[in-house]
């Protein structure tokens, strides 16, 4: 079981690691030093569901259901295009977007609402977990569960790490130029994710 586990903890962490729009949004807010433990909780969380339900088989339902990935891929487009072009607007007039953060003008829920939707409207993230970590997870056998709970760590040890650990450039950050190259940063990321995910479905 042990090996098992160490598996799904490897594979999940080799999925997750690379730069996306979850990420950079958990790492904008730990340099931002706001909303911090809600925006962990919820990527957890998310992932925890999202692979545990690969492992009972629900990645099988989804691969049989194209046309529900096709809807929630365009959504996402949608969304990831917007993110990408507020970014933009932030790195281009920092002054008074950033003036209304400092004033602790985003709520939790708006913070959650977000991450929410880069994570949920991302047709990859059902390929990555339900499908991809389901199956190898169900290829362990009587294993899969311990698969499943070495998955579900590595979101757990992921997502505090870049949050908090981001707190170490706060420093960096004080800089409103710095702010603007993140920021510059994010929408093309942004933007690009959107691009790629309406030209490769």
């Amino acid at each position: 079981m042990i090996l098992s586990y160490l598996a799904g903890l490897g594979a999940s962490l080799g999925l997750i690691v690379a730069i996306g729009a979850q990420n950079a949004f958990v790492l904008r807010q730990g340099i931002k030093r706001e909303r911090v433990l809600p925006v962990v909780l919820v990527c957890a969380a998310s992932d925890a569901a999202l692979i545990f339900a690969g492992v009972a088989g629900v990645g099988a339902v989804v691969q049989s259901a194209p046309s529900l990935l096709e809807v929630v891929r365009w959504i996402g487009v949608a969304f990831l295009a917007a993110y990408g072009l507020f970014a933009a607007k932030r790195a281009l007039r920092p002054g008074a977007l950033h003036a209304s953060e400092a004033r602790g003008n985003e709520t939790a829920w708006a913070a959650v609402a977000t991450v929410l939707a880069l994570t949920w409207l991302n047709p990859h993230v059902y390929l990555d977990t339900l499908v991809l970590l389901g199956s190898l997870a169900n290829a362990q056998g009587d294993g899969r569960w311990a698969f499943g709970a070495g998955a579900a760590t590595a979101s757990a040890l992921w997502f505090p790490t870049i949050g908090y650990g981001a707190r170490s450039l706060s420093g960096f950050f004080a800089r409103p130029s710095a702010w603007r190259i993140l920021d510059g940063f994010v929408a093309v990321l942004m933007v690009t994710l959107a691009a790629m995910l309406a030209l490769g479905g």
